[in-house]
Formats: structure tokens, C-alpha cells, sequence
């Protein structure tokens, strides 16, 4: 999860360094809020009519708290058959939080350097010694998913500015080490509920996290390479502009599976046969909730509507895009990972810092055969992302 922290502070930073906070801030809302608004349209009225309002227990539909399905401060409300749906939405919560603070973290940074990196690890310090809580559990959630997740956030800072790669590589590995064995020496002694999870035990986390991202992001293999495997290159351009919807679908589309296979009578699977199907069931249902939803962020990025956006037309606007100097690849939205703290693997790609001096074609043609109407319309309509899966470029 970290990671993803990471790379989108880098890219907030970027977009800072380039324009205005408050542009920054309600380009990156009106990128993230869309999609969940659609989820939200299609899962509450769902989770009204198979009973929410009738429950016993958990957050009652008729209240203030389902605001948050607008302007997701807090994790939205959901009912309990209904869980597939709103529980991943702390990521998305947590990554408002982060960019609604980004300006004043950002001037932070400016000022205290590595400081800031390490603040939020010694501000939960502070709160584990003092058993500090805030008076509403949601506020209480966000405090620590901030103090866990925003050492990241801010090494994405460093990373943008080059200060992460001006660490000495011996530096950068003994500090990783470090925090990792930290990490795991803290888990061994204060095992959560799962027993020795990362995602129960939020120190552990943070520390783990942080060490990770300071190999990842100090690495930086050169992924230039990708652009001329046109299959690989597509998929990531699919994955760009479709990471919402992924995010928010998936883990519907893991839910969906058997009930799925039940439908169609293929429920009865073979031994060693459940690994396979699941992934490709969960591979299929999400690309189906990409065809059906995935339009919403085109529409928020204020691009024309695209069924599939993995075409020769795409791979035409990403060659537009990097002769305007905007760089190839690059995602319009919220990082892509496993939407449930506590299960599952995490999804990362490798990622280079975009640059506008240089310019990487996203196929073997040359950006030469780019017109000059797609070399404005890129120009007029382009927005600094939020989050990369991939982008390519060199240093300066």
C-alpha cells in the first residue's frame, strides 16, 4: 500500500510545483469523486433494498453519515450484506485526506526536509504512548490511516525533488533494513487479530512501508523499454485509465465469482482448479464492470468518452500527450491496490518519474505523425495525474 502513497505525493508535488494549490486540489477531487459517486448510485439503492434499513447493528442509511457516499472525509456508510462494496473505500478517503493536506505538508517539507518524512512515525509514537483517540470513530480511522500512510506520502516529496535520489544507495539500504526489522520485530511482540498481519498492526505497517518505499522509489529502473511492446504498452494504458474503476470494482467482482459459477453450473471445479478460475472469474467480471463504468473517468478527466480505452486511437492521444511535453503514460487516478487491508496481494507496478524534456513514443512510430490539432487539443486538455502505474522518462 505504501507505495502507491507514495507515488501519488510524488505527483502531487509535481502538480504543485506547476500550479496553484487550490487547482491541485479540486483537479485531483473532481478525478476521484465521479466514480465513486457512480458506485454510490448503483450500491445504496441495492443495499436499501436488501434490508439496510433494517438491521440491527452498524451505521443506520437514514443519517448524516450517508453524505459521505458525496464527500468521502469519512468512510461511507454501507450495510453488512453490502460490505464488498463500501469497505475499500477507506483508500479512497484516506487519499482525500492526503491530498486536501498536500499544500500545507508540501510547504512543510520545504522547510524540514527528511523531518517531515519521519514526523507522522513520531506522531504515532505520541499517540500509542498517550492512547490519544479523537471522539468519533471515523475521525479516529483517518488519524491513523494518516499517521501510518503519510511517512509515504511525504517520501513521494523526496522523491519528486530528487532528495531521495541523492541518498547515498548504502544509506537508502541500511535505513530500509532497519525499519523493516523494526517492523517485524514490533509485529512478533503485537500480533493483531489476524495474528502476524501487517494490515492489523498499523506500526508495523508504517515502518514496513516506508522501508519499501525507500528501495522502490530510490531504484528507479529505466521502463522505457515497455513502450514498444505494443500488447504490454496497451494494457498499461488500459490500467491508467481505468484505475478507479478497477479499484472500486474489483473486490465486487471477487464477490461475484461463485455466484457467477453457480448461474452457469460450473460451480462444481476440479482439484487444484479453484486458483485458476478465481483469477480468471475476477480478471473477467472486473473487465466487465470496466466496460460499464469506466467511462465516468474519461468524463471527469474531460475526455470524450471511451468504451475501451486501450486502443490505436489511445496509444495516437499518449503520442499527442508526449509531444506537448506531458509525458506518455501516466494515470488520471487514485492508486490501484488491493481494496481490503487485511487480504490479498498488492498490485505494483514499476514507475519512472515523467519529465517534460523527454520524449518516449508509445509505439515504434515516431511522434512526428502526431497532427497539429491532436498536439493542441493535448496541450488544452491536459491535467498533472494523480497516480502512476507506469510513466517513462529520465531524470533531469
Amino acid at each position: 500500500m505504501g507505495i502507491m502513497f507514495a507515488l501519488a505525493g510524488s505527483l502531487t508535488a509535481n502538480s504543485l510545483d506547476k500550479r496553484p494549490a487550490r487547482q491541485v486540489v479540486t483537479s485531483r477531487m473532481r478525478r476521484l469523486l465521479p466514480p465513486l459517486w457512480l458506485l454510490g448510485l448503483l450500491a445504496v439503492p441495492v443495499m436499501l433494498a436488501t434490508g439496510w434499513a433494517s438491521q440491527d447493528d452498524g451505521d443506520h442509511p437514514w443519517s448524516w453519515k450517508l453524505a459521505l457516499w458525496i464527500l468521502p472525509i469519512g468512510d461511507p456508510p454501507g450495510s453488512q450484506a453490502g460490505i464488498d462494496a463500501w469497505e475499500p473505500l477507506w483508500y479512497i478517503r484516506a487519499y482525500l485526506w492526503f491530498v486536501l493536506l498536500s499544500p500545507l505538508l508540501y510547504l512543510v517539507y520545504k522547510k524540514v526536509g527528511w523531518f517531515a518524512v519521519v514526523a507522522p512515525v513520531a506522531l504515532m509514537a505520541v499517540l500509542d504512548k498517550t492512547g490519544f483517540e479523537l471522539p468519533f470513530g471515523r475521525a479516529d480511522a483517518a488519524m491513523w490511516d494518516f499517521v501510518t500512510y503519510g511517512s509515504c506520502w511525504i517520501a513521494g516529496f523526496a522523491h519528486h525533488d530528487g532528495r531521495l535520489h541523492r541518498l547515498h544507495p548504502r544509506v537508502a539500504w541500511l535505513g530500509a533494513i532497519g525499519l523493516g526489522l523494526v517492523a517485524l520485530y514490533w509485529l512478533h511482540g503485537h500480533p493483531g487479530e489476524g495474528g502476524f498481519d501487517l494490515n492489523d498492526v498499523p506500526e508495523s505497517q508504517a515502518l514496513w512501508s516506508l522501508a519499501f518505499v525507500l528501495v522502490a522509489l530510490r531504484w528507479e529502473p529505466d521502463m522505457t523499454w515497455l513502450s514498444y511492446l505494443r500488447p504490454v504498452d496497451r494494457a498499461v494504458t488500459l490500467l491508467n485509465s481505468r484505475a478507479v474503476t478497477i479499484y472500486l470494482w474489483h473486490n465486487i467482482a471477487i464477490a461475484a465469482i461463485w455466484p457467477v459459477l453457480t448461474v452457469l453450473t460450473l460451480d462444481d471445479l476440479g482439484a487444484g482448479m479453484e486458483g485458476p478460475v478465481e483469477l480468471g472469474m475476477t480478471v473477467a467480471l472486473t473487465g466487465v464492470a470496466v466496460l460499464a463504468f469506466g467511462w465516468v473517468e474519461d468524463l471527469a478527466a474531460r475526455r470524450r468518452a471511451r468504451l475501451w480505452p486501450a486502443s490505436a486511437e489511445s496509444a495516437a492521444q499518449a503520442r499527442a500527450s508526449a509531444q506537448a511535453g506531458t509525458g506518455g503514460h501516466a494515470a488520471e487516478a487514485a492508486a490501484l491496490t488491493e481494496p481490503v487491508q487485511a487480504d490479498g496481494p498488492e498490485v505494483t507496478l514499476v514507475f519512472r518519474t515523467v519529465e517534460p524534456e523527454v520524449r518516449h513514443p508509445a509505439s515504434r512510430r515516431d511522434v512526428s505523425d502526431v497532427t497539429p490539432g491532436q498536439r493542441r487539443s493535448a496541450q488544452e486538455n491536459y491535467e498533472e495525474p494523480m497516480v502512476s502505474w507506469f510513466s517513462d522518462g529520465d531524470r533531469r
